[in-house]
């Protein structure tokens, strides 16, 4: 793979990764599931926090193992290839299904200025969440210096509208009673579980970075920009997000949030006027846009290192002449763009994909022992290695299971994620005992970087 992505590429990159539509529509969820302001913006900076200590992990990751597909090859690398094989298959229906869900997300808004009033509004937002899946399966077809390309001018037009939404904080009048709130006592476990709820969907909103490892081939001097460039994304992305959240609070009201729809549509409304609310929503949607085209670049490069390692068909290594893979773009679009039928709305997927990205999350993260320990000649050259070791990956690791408990106890509400996801990974776990083991254990076992 040529080495084509520079620091800006990357950094584009993965702030792309994590700033998709959930920042325009998450909020709603953390205020429902939280009972005071304090505990929202706490969930909030809970998650800044743990994304940084994760953003940090995966950026030793990274820089020990700079490989295409990496986020596949450090699970085969640290772990027996049952665990690679399993992981990272719903690792990958996992983001199919966040690309979907994000697709979806922006479609709400489109659909509701074209459509205002029309009788079958789902049926036209699983229309246009497929059309913006098919354009840019052709855009990544073309090559990766176009989709990179398209990726910074998409990424640059999402900033832009955060930074519109910041801008009410300074141009409108704070809502009455912004920052009020339920002010009956609550006991302390519900305090506890409000907080774990409200840490779904913003998990949800960081996730995403992790997924720059993939591209490690494909970076020039990654034991430097890897790092560098996920460390400066996450930089940016928790300030976004603390800043728009509390001009959510300030303009729309803490208790009016929690019933409310398209809010950044609302927000810009209050700075630009009435009519700005439907030039929004466009920019939203060629907003979305970047996500899919970020999950698209990436997703299959971790098809790509499975096929190299023998648990996928060849098929799924092969390029053009514009070195796309054309399989595994064909088959991870395809993937993505059925789960919008089944997924229907963001709220029925969002618990899922998470519950799936918990086990990702945990046990990639806890690699960085093993690795640590496998790679150790490395310590003396410039690779990055962070400090607090091993207090920021426990705190990651940590983190997620208690994510995951939290979906697991709430069974009801998420309508049995816990369940449905276990039953996944059971079935990657039978699937890989059954057809793959033999022919690449030892392979697997014994790769290098």
């Amino acid at each position: 793979m040529k080495k084509q992505l520079g620091l800006f590429d990357l950094t584009m990159i993965t702030v792309s990764f994590v700033i998709g539509m959930g920042i325009f529509r998450a909020p709603v969820n953390v205020a429902q599931a939280t009972p005071d302001v304090f505990t929202y913006f706490l969930c909030w900076l809970a998650g800044g926090v743990v994304a940084l200590c994760g953003a940090l992990t995966y950026a030793e990751i990274g820089s020990r193992t700079p490989a295409t597909g990496g986020y596949y090859k450090i699970f085969s690398y640290a772990y027996h290839p049952s665990i690679a094989f399993a992981i990272n298959c719903i690792i990958l229906v996992s983001n199919a299904a966040s690309l979907a869900a994000v697709a979806l997300v922006g479609a709400e808004y489109i659909v509701g200025i074209i459509f205002p009033n029309a009788a079958i509004v789902r049926n036209y937002e699983i229309l246009f969440g497929l059309a913006a899946i098919v354009v840019f399966y052709g855009v990544n077809m073309l090559g990766l210096k176009m989709s990179s390309r398209t990726q910074n001018f998409l990424m640059i037009v999402k900033i832009g509208l955060v930074l519109l939404l910041i801008a009410s904080i300074f141009f409108t009048e704070a809502a009455p009673e912004a920052m009020a709130a339920n002010q009956a006592e609550v006991p302390f476990n519900n305090y506890l579980k409000a907080f774990g709820v409200g840490l779904i969907a913003v998990s949800f909103t960081y996730g995403g970075y992790q997924q720059t490892i993939n591209f490690g081939e494909e970076v020039k001097n990654p034991a430097r920009t890897i790092p560098r460039s996920i460390f400066a994304g996450i930089f940016i992305i928790v300030s976004l997000y603390l800043l728009v959240n509390y001009a959510y609070i300030r303009v729309i009201g803490f208790e009016n949030l929690k019933d409310s729809k398209n809010i950044a549509a609302i927000v810009a409304s209050k700075v630009l006027g009435a009519k700005a609310e439907t030039a929004l929503s466009v920019l939203l949607f060629l907003g979305v846009l970047g996500y899919i085209n970020g999950s698209l670049l990436s997703n299959p490069r971790v098809m790509f290192a499975m096929s190299v390692d023998k648990v996928f068909p060849k098929i799924f290594s092969r390029t053009n002449r514009q070195g796309v893979l054309t399989a595994s773009l064909t088959v991870f679009s395809a993937l993505a763009a059925l789960i919008i039928f089944w997924a229907e709305e963001f709220d029925k997927i969002l618990s899922f994909t998470i519950f799936l990205d918990c086990f990702g999350m945990a046990l990639s993260a806890a690699s960085i022992f093993i690795i640590r320990k496998k790679t150790a000649h490395l310590n003396e050259t410039d690779i990055f290695k962070m400090k607090l070791y091993p207090l920021l990956p426990l705190i990651f690791i940590i983190a997620y299971i208690f994510v995951a408990i939290s979906i697991a106890a709430d069974y009801k509400t998420n309508n049995h994620a816990a369940l449905t996801g276990i039953t996944v990974l059971a079935v990657f776990m039978g699937i890989y005992f059954l057809l793959l083991h033999k022919k690449s254990a030892s392979r697997l076992r014994q790769d290098k970087f």
